[in-house]
């Protein structure tokens, strides 16, 4: 395949990992269209290969080395296309990545992105492997952190973005937990909370964008820890429960979520902003990781499960009605079973709408690699994580079938996994007569899966809950 003009450049981004990831893709994906190139979807169309990282698991490293190592043969034969690794595991092994996969012409951190444009076209000019990653946090001060590790806002393109109906919007940057366990602060850089008249602007542009297209908005506000977010500006703090109302009447508007939330965070301001603002969804995301005290300790979550269970009674208390979710890691470093089997009581207490569960990986460069062995055995983490999920999943599919024969409201997102059927009914609104299996959600984020045309696409609508099948929710459209 020849090389493109620079007017017909084309880019491909694999994308791994958390909504973070997920919006930086596109935030790049913005940056590279405004430099001239055009996005597509298979990558051996691209001029330019990215692959965007996580390194939050060893897994998702794993699989990026493995898919660098299949394109070697492809820079052999094509070696005009630029190769590029972008994200936390960039900023994460740096240099490495060049003597892993000598073919890689880019290496470049999550702060750096905003240079992505020059940088590809740099390589692509011939100027050798470029290294692009912020100084580690220990190598100066917080505020030289702060400077090191910058921001990146560019314009929001809606041909950049999956869906004209839900959008991202970063509310802030890095994280100053540093959780045992976790390698987001080394590679996100220290906390920074964005202005809010900025936060507006975005979500305001985002809303003209959906009216345009005809289309109900959902905003979720991303954060490492969203719930500690805090801008101090000259007449006083604003903190998330003051953002959300400043968003709330936004016209073209329709939903307003956040994730994640700190347990620490969880303010009754906050609570008080969610049960009065109709457009804030009831839905928590509040990360527990175990339901053990020492093993919280160890993790240095800076919280007790006697304070994690107060914060949910609080929310129960103030938002009658609310789902809460949360993230479990098993086979934390010296997790004994009686510590696991208090996760586990956790959980039958707490009946978590879903929870995520994870086997806990060693991640070099945190505080738990330094001081703790990796002492459970993989099959003890294997199944504690299986009764685990089956305990989630028994108690998912005991709250969705409180909904049966209920009407909810849901948002139309997008043709379902199941996949599509033709319409017997006889209902020609659809290209070509067929109906699409559809997926949505509700406010609380519970996924419904019903038939319909795809005009339904990014719409709000009342569906009866008619079947529950284990984890899955089946709708019809009420008229």
């Amino acid at each position: 395949m020849p090389p493109h003009d620079n007017m017909t450049k084309r880019f491909y981004i694999e994308t791994v990992g958390c909504q973070m990831n997920v919006l930086d893709s596109e935030l790049v994906a913005s940056g590279l269209i405004s430099a001239g190139y055009r996005q597509v979807s298979r990558s051996r169309e691209a001029d330019v290969v990215l692959f965007n990282t996580c390194s939050v698991r060893q897994h998702a490293e794993d699989k990026i080395y493995s898919a660098l190592g299949r394109l070697k043969n492809v820079k052999d034969h094509y070696p005009h296309k630029v190769f590029a690794v972008i994200g936390c595991m960039a900023q994460k092994d740096g240099a490495l990545i060049f003597r892993r996969a000598p073919h890689v012409d880019l290496v470049v951190g999550p702060s750096q992105l905003g240079r992505l444009p020059e940088l590809v076209d740099l390589a692509a000019a011939g100027g050798g492997p470029q290294l692009e990653i912020s100084l580690d946090r220990s190598q100066g001060s917080h505020l030289d952190a702060k400077r090191n590790f910058t921001p990146f806002n560019p314009e929001r393109l809606l041909e950049a973005r999956p869906a004209a109906h839900q959008a991202m919007v970063r509310i802030m940057f890095g994280c100053d937990m540093f959780c045992t366990y976790c390698i987001v602060p080394s590679v996100r850089g220290p906390e920074q909370s964005r202005p809010p008249e900025e936060i507006e602007a975005e979500v305001r542009q985002l809303a003209r964008q959906a009216i345009r297209q005809g289309v109900c908005l959902e905003v979720t506000l991303l954060g490492q820890t969203v719930n500690s977010y805090r801008y101090h500006a000259p007449n006083g703090t604003v903190h998330l429960a003051d953002l959300l109302y400043r968003l709330h009447d936004i016209e073209g508007l329709s939903r307003l979520k956040y994730v994640s939330n700190c347990p620490k965070f969880i303010t009754q301001p906050l609570l008080r902003a969610v049960a009065e603002l109709p457009k804030v969804t009831p839905y928590f995301h509040v990360p527990a990781q175990s339901g053990s005290n020492s093993v919280l300790h160890r993790m240095k979550r800076n919280y007790t499960v006697e304070q994690y269970r107060e914060m949910l009674d609080r929310i129960n208390s103030t938002v009658p009605g609310a789902a809460v979710t949360s993230d479990f890691i098993v086979g934390f470093c010296g997790e004994t079973e009686e510590e696991f089997q208090d996760t586990m009581r956790l959980v039958r207490e707490a009946r978590f709408k879903n929870s995520f569960i994870f086997k806990y990986s060693t991640r070099p460069g945190t505080k738990a690699a330094e001081l703790y062995e990796d002492d459970v055995p993989y099959k003890v983490k294997q199944r504690r994580n299986n009764e685990l999920l089956a305990l989630q999943n028994e108690i998912t599919e005991e709250l969705n079938s409180r909904l049966l024969r209920q009407t909810v409201e849901i948002l139309v997102e997008g043709p379902s996994k199941v996949g599509a059927k033709q319409d017997t009914s006889g209902d020609k609104s659809d290209n070509n007569g067929s109906v699409t299996q559809l997926g949505g959600r509700t406010v609380c984020d519970r996924i419904v899966v019903l038939d319909g045309p795809r005009s339904l696409i990014g719409q709000i609508i009342p569906v009866k809950i008619v079947q529950s099948c284990g984890l899955t929710l089946f709708g019809e459209r009420e008229v």
